[in-house]
């Protein structure tokens, strides 16, 4: 049997050290300088092993430099966010997600050295003091962040495999009849009424209807025009900002019923000229989410209304009750979820399908009102 003792490997080296432990050295393939293993072994078979590895991950392409992870996560994920192409408001959720929930934890760790069972108790620890959305949300973040961490060779492998925490189940949100709709909105003070009326029968969302100025609105045509969505920050600045696709501009009819309350509310409520915001504050300033939520919750209770409605829930309200009849693009169309161009032909829009649409809405009113159908 020949004898390999002393026999030079064409790849790399072990050695043994002064301690006894055994050191692997190797060819960085990047520079060609010469490095040692991050970590060295009991026995020389151990370290022959580890070479053998080390050589195969660099044949297929796969090695990655251990000096690279270690970069620390929370250096990473400052980077991360710098680099992304986001809204104002995302920005300023993502960033508070990161600070809040992700930093704590993994802030000061090397990105290399994060494992899924850390991972894994992390989301765990969460959940006993934060709302699952936001654990789902941090997570999600956090499984981002590291998917690119991979893509830039800085890890071999995103740690973020936990099944099923990237989703919950979101609970069914009620919805109102026509009758509750109509008590919530008489509960309101007059300024609001409308609004509440709108959110139930357009299916706008509450940024839409804030941001809605004068010029917005087809009262020939009863259809209002979405352009754009009010958005506020932390510090309480508001701002209005574009749809977040080409989808989110359209034109939304409204039942025709609502033409007397609408031709009132803009006489009576709404801000002077073309560019008056439809809905005011009750010190005549912008409408916030922060100065009306209240007004909602007492006129949800003066209406005997026990469950917990969203001022949200009447956008699933109006969702709901416009499906009746209506196709699968025609209702996604009018709750601007889907994604044809946006240079749909106005008028065919609010004398078309979406009309019929509104119009359905309309005879659902004068059913709750008792008026006879023309």
């Amino acid at each position: 049997m020949p004898n390999n003792q002393g026999r030079r490997r064409r790849f790399g080296s072990v050695r043994q050290l002064k301690s006894g432990r055994w050191q692997v050295r190797y060819r960085d393939p990047s520079t060609g300088q010469l490095r040692s293993a991050e970590e060295t072994y009991a026995a020389k078979r151990d370290a022959e092993v580890a070479l053998t590895h080390i050589e195969a991950d660099i044949s297929r392409g796969q090695w990655a430099d251990p000096e690279a992870g270690k970069v620390f996560f929370g250096e990473y994920a400052a980077a991360w966010l710098t680099d992304r192409k986001l809204a104002a408001r995302s920005r300023e959720r993502n960033e508070s997600v990161i600070r809040l929930h992700l930093r704590p934890t993994f802030g000061a760790r090397a990105l290399s050295s994060i494992t899924t069972a850390q991972v894994r108790a992390w989301r765990t620890e969460c959940l006993t003091r934060t709302g699952e959305p936001t654990v789902v949300k941090a997570y999600q973040i956090m499984r981002a962040i590291l998917n690119t961490a991979v893509d830039d060779e800085l890890i071999r492998r995103n740690p973020c495999r936990v099944k099923g925490a990237d989703r919950y189940d979101v609970p069914e949100r009620p919805v109102l009849t026509v009758a509750e709709v109509y008590a919530v909105a008489d509960a309101m003070a007059p300024r609001y009424r409308l609004l509440v009326l709108l959110a139930a029968f357009t299916g706008l969302r509450f940024g839409e209807l804030a941001s809605l100025r004068r010029r917005d609105v087809d009262t020939e045509n009863g259809a209002l025009m979405v352009q754009r969505a009010q958005a506020e920050m932390q510090t309480g600045a508001l701002f209005d900002k574009a749809p977040k696709s080409d989808a989110g501009v359209r034109p939304v009819a409204f039942p025709t019923e609502l033409l007397p309350d609408m031709k009132g509310h803009l006489d009576a409520n709404a801000g002077p000229g073309r560019d008056g915001h439809v809905f005011l504050g009750p010190q005549g300033g912008r409408l916030r989410r922060s100065n009306f939520r209240d007004d909602w919750t007492n006129a949800r209770k003066k209406a005997g209304i026990t469950a917990d409605v969203h001022f949200h829930d009447l956008r699933h309200t109006g969702n709901t009750l416009a499906a009746s009849g209506a196709s699968l693009r025609e209702l996604m169309t009018r709750m601007g979820h889907s994604t044809p161009r946006a240079a749909l032909i106005y008028q065919h829009m609010v004398n078309g399908r979406d009309r019929e649409i509104a119009e359905r809405l309309g005879s659902m009113i004068r059913k709750e009102r008792g008026d006879v159908a023309p």
